[in-house]
């Protein structure tokens, strides 16, 4: 989809974001937002969450003892919409089971999207290190599983980036979920050279009685926000991956068609206003301005 004039309307605003960004970068880097307390509501620790902390992890964190931040990529609450229409139509009230959860963050937010009509419950990750933020759900719509997991049934398998160089999907097809979704990347560690998630038929070979019926891929710019404002970090492209499955008999469950859409998170106007600006960039540069 092109962008028009009027889109990039809003960039006359790039100053004053600038500003109010910058501003909320350095309050999280000192601790000052509302994400480290952990005895604050979910409503008030996910507001203005910098999308800075949802790439990058915060400057004093040790990767010898844990792992990102908050979360190992953005979601859009788009995504969580979809996969959320899906899941309530192979149960009157589906359990959702996240599967190696790290703090709760990813799933709280699913959970919220579903409401009163699902049920997620988080499967404690054993693999891996722990979130810096190592406590960070929403206690009305989550809860954590008590267990190995082995005696947990449920309706669909939420796996949200897979412990790398793992393939737990056979373990997930013991239980027969009526749906599987995965949220993975393809990518590989620079320095390990191993995945970041799971194995290359971890997410792919499944069983014939499980058909795909949904997939996307979100696409995160190389240096997204170091082209726009120099003094943040460079960073890679990357690009993300949702793959929905489902069991016979549902697998012509209907197809997700998008309505009225929902408010969107508030570390997507970060990423709308970087991506404009981006944009914006690249038409310049290919009309031969030097920026």
């Amino acid at each position: 989809m092109h962008n028009t004039k009027a889109d990039f309307e809003i960039l006359k605003d790039m100053e004053s974001f600038t500003e109010e960004m910058f501003n909320q970068i350095i309050a999280f880097q000192e601790k000052q937002h509302p994400a480290w307390n952990n005895d604050l509501p979910f409503d008030d620790r996910i507001k203005n969450l910098p999308l800075h902390y949802l790439v990058f992890s915060n400057a004093d964190r040790n990767p010898a003892t844990h792992g990102p931040t908050v979360a190992h990529y953005y979601p859009l609450r788009k995504e969580f919409t979809k996969i959320i229409h899906y899941a309530k139509q192979v149960a009157d009230t589906p359990i959702i089971c996240d599967l190696h959860a790290r703090n709760g963050f990813i799933g709280s937010l699913l959970a919220r999207e579903g409401g009163k009509d699902i049920n997620v419950i988080g499967l404690p990750n054993v693999d891996g290190k722990p979130n810096q933020i190592e406590k960070f759900f929403d206690s009305t719509h989550y809860e954590f599983y008590c267990g190995d997991g082995a005696q947990l049934d449920y309706d669909v398998a939420f796996s949200s980036w897979m412990p790398s160089c793992k393939n737990i999907t056979a373990n997930i097809l013991k239980k027969n979920p009526k749906l599987i979704v995965y949220i993975y990347t393809n990518h590989t560690d620079i320095i390990t050279g191993e995945r970041q998630t799971g194995t290359d038929e971890s997410f792919t070979q499944l069983p014939e009685q499980y058909k795909l019926i949904d997939k996307w891929t979100i696409n995160r710019p190389k240096d997204l926000f170091h082209d726009i404002w120099p003094d943040l970090t460079a960073s890679l492209e990357e690009k993300r991956h949702v793959r929905i499955y489902a069991l016979t008999p549902f697998h012509d469950i209907a197809p997700f068609k998008p309505a009225s859409p929902s408010a969107p998170y508030d570390w997507e106007k970060d990423l709308q206003m970087a991506t404009l600006a981006l944009q914006a960039k690249q038409t310049l540069r290919d009309g031969g301005f030097p920026v």
